[in-house]
């Protein structure tokens, strides 16, 4: 490569070598480029500021002392090369005729450079100015104006050499500019074109067939309607008529060929009347159509899902009532007939609320199901099921300090969170190792379990980054989704996880929410929570006739001053929707950890926030229920 360029460089000093003029090239910061052999000669250069990045400085600084510009004062000198150096950094161009020293004459004419710098074209015009004295000595026989005109003649002639250089540099410019623009619109991912007044294609980046699949890419002198085909061009004529007529537009189509969807912008041209033509902007846009009918079709499902929600609630209250009063009258001396229309009246309201929650988990995330488990039968099971899965060199072994009262979980969810944990570290030991899985009380705050091994312990960048979905250090053999879900499961339970290196090797750490379970059967005071009055009234009598004595509330305001004032409360029952800014679960939520157990209702479908934060915190009972219904959900855990 190095050698290509020196054999072109020194082509192009023994092209400039040939011209008659004296020529010489310098850049922004003054350093000579390129000089030829003519100016060498013309001003007597030596050598030293004939090569290239030679000083500009020094240059006129010779050309001084040579006696280019005639005597100079010593004093002067410095002045005088700052004065040049000056004016060439403020370069522009121009052309002027100058008599040497040696009283021969010189033009010289100067063009900037794009890059900066110029260059600087110097001939000798001797010949040229003694044929001007020549003229002049002949003047009383050639009339004043001839004479004039003649050096007028001669000095535009001169310019106008100078005005086709710099033509000449412009059409280069230009050119470049052209290959530069071409080749942006060539890498675009779009087809950009121009169509004439007769609708044939003027200009075209050769992108058609990526945007449109089937088509040609040389189109230009083509017909639109040949190029895109009968059913794409019916598509697109209304918008390219009105394109003609002066009116810019933006439209989609589907193109039947390729089974694309197609964005095209149409922009009128700068002509006029029958002359105009039409840019066009064509774009392949299907991905994008696609990903947007799904938000649509997701946002349809998000706002069937709230009417669902809000529909659901009213319903589900009033099915609640229905059995409420069903089942009083249920209890009642009646006809035979009456009983019977009674239990159809309770089996269709029953299957009216099956219905629901059926709607209700059409969508949606799974919700905590919090239930009384003791936490020594819970590891001992885990134990059976993890065992087998170990290899021979591999130990389990669980420490429970737990006392042996239940405790409020999701058994399920913590299941399969420890279930994954320890295949984790069974990969984790390799062939041997040990595994140990701590359960404890932490500070009467939080249930807390631990599963450390003695493998290799977790990367830094597992530390980091461990817990992100699809992270994985297992290569194609993981989904990198494992501790992601254990992280999903035991936040959406109102816990946290830490992952650790310890001295042995990796620990994971998890706590949850510490919530006793209540398994008192004995009837004492509930503080009812519920704003709709009927639905009030008529869960007070379910509550009564389990032999609870009840006060109530409509609000969270109002329940947080009753639970403060009012002694011997020992059970909170409150629904997730109240009055007010507030709601049932902001309620328990802010109950002090070692207060009475708490219960939420509601007829929120499962997939709902609130169902989802309420369920981490409380068990939940679905509307609409039976007083039997409400008697297994409060005393059998």
């Amino acid at each position: 490569m190095e050698a290509n360029s020196a054999s072109a460089q020194s082509m192009t000093i023994a092209g400039l070598n040939l011209i008659k003029q004296a020529l010489s090239i310098y850049d922004s910061d003054l350093k000579l480029v390129v000089a030829n052999t003519r100016f060498r000669e013309m001003f007597s250069i030596p050598d030293a500021l004939i090569e290239p990045g030679a000083s500009f400085a020094e240059t006129i600084r010779f050309l001084i002392a040579n006696g280019e510009y005639g005597e100079l004062p010593q004093a002067e000198v410095e002045a005088f090369v700052q004065d040049r150096v000056d004016r060439a950094m403020a370069f522009e161009a121009h052309y002027f005729e100058r008599k040497r020293a040696d009283g021969r004459w010189i033009s010289v004419e100067g063009s900037p450079l794009p890059e900066g710098g110029w260059v600087a074209v110097y001939t000798d015009i001797t010949s040229a100015k003694r044929q001007e004295s020549l003229l002049r000595g002949r003047s009383e026989e050639l009339s004043d104006q001839l004479l004039q005109y003649s050096e007028e003649l001669s000095a535009t002639n001169r310019k106008l050499e100078a005005t086709v250089t710099a033509l000449e540099e412009t059409k280069r410019q230009l050119i470049a500019s052209e290959a530069r623009t071409r080749l942006t619109a060539e890498m675009m991912p779009a087809h950009i074109a121009h169509v004439g007044p007769d609708q044939h294609y003027t200009y075209s980046n050769r992108r058609l067939s990526a945007v449109m699949p089937g088509r040609q890419s040389n189109i230009v002198g083509k017909h639109i309607r040949e190029t895109l085909g009968e059913q794409a061009f019916i598509a697109i004529k209304p918008h390219l008529q009105g394109a003609f007529r002066g009116k810019a537009s933006v439209f989609e189509f589907t193109d039947q060929l390729s089974t694309r969807r197609i964005r095209v912008a149409f922009t009128p041209d700068s002509e006029v009347g029958e002359r105009r033509g039409v840019y066009i902007l064509s774009m392949d846009i299907t991905e994008e159509t696609q990903t947007r009918v799904a938000l649509q079709h997701t946002r349809r499902r998000e706002i069937a899902a709230q009417m669902t929600s809000g529909l659901a609630h009213d319903f589900s209250n009033l099915l609640t009532i229905i059995l409420g009063m069903q089942s009083k009258l249920q209890k009642m001396d009646m006809p035979s007939d009456a009983a019977e229309l009674v239990e159809a009246t309770l089996g269709a309201a029953n299957r009216g609320g099956t219905l629901l929650n059926r709607i209700a988990d059409m969508t949606g995330h799974r919700a905590p199901e919090m239930q009384a488990t003791a936490m020594g039968s819970f590891l001992a099971d885990l134990y059976t099921l993890a065992n087998p899965s170990l290899p021979d060199g591999i130990s389990l072994s669980i420490d429970n300090t737990i006392p042996d009262p239940p405790l409020l979980v999701d058994p399920g969810m913590l299941q399969d969170s420890l279930l994954n944990l320890i295949l984790n570290a069974r990969d984790a030991c390799g062939r041997a190792g040990d595994i140990m899985v701590e359960a404890r009380l932490v500070k009467d705050t939080w249930l807390q379990v631990r599963v450390c091994d003695t493998g290799s312990g977790f990367s830094k960048e597992a530390l980091k980054h461990a817990l992100d979905p699809f992270f994985t250090t297992k290569g194609s053999e993981g989904s990198g989704l494992g501790l992601a879900m254990v992280y999903d499961m035991t936040k959406l339970a109102g816990g946290e996880v830490r992952i650790e290196n310890t001295d042995q090797g990796g620990c994971v750490t998890l706590r949850l929410p510490l919530r006793l379970a209540a398994l008192d059967n004995t009837p004492g005071l509930v503080l009812l929570v519920e704003d709709n009055s009927d639905l009030r009234g008529l869960i007070r009598e379910m509550l009564t006739e389990m032999g609870h004595s009840v006060i109530e509330a409509a609000s969270v305001d109002e329940a947080r001053t009753l639970h403060a004032e009012v002694p011997d409360i020992s059970m909170v029952l409150s629904d997730i929707s109240l009055e007010g800014d507030e709601t049932g679960v902001d309620l328990i939520s802010g109950l002090p950890g070692d207060s009475v157990p708490a219960y939420l209702m509601t007829s929120l479908p499962r997939s709902h926030q609130l169902y989802i934060e309420g369920a981490a915190r409380a068990p939940v009972l679905s509307k609409p229920f039976s007083a039997d219904q409400l008697g297994t959900f409060l005393h059998t855990r």
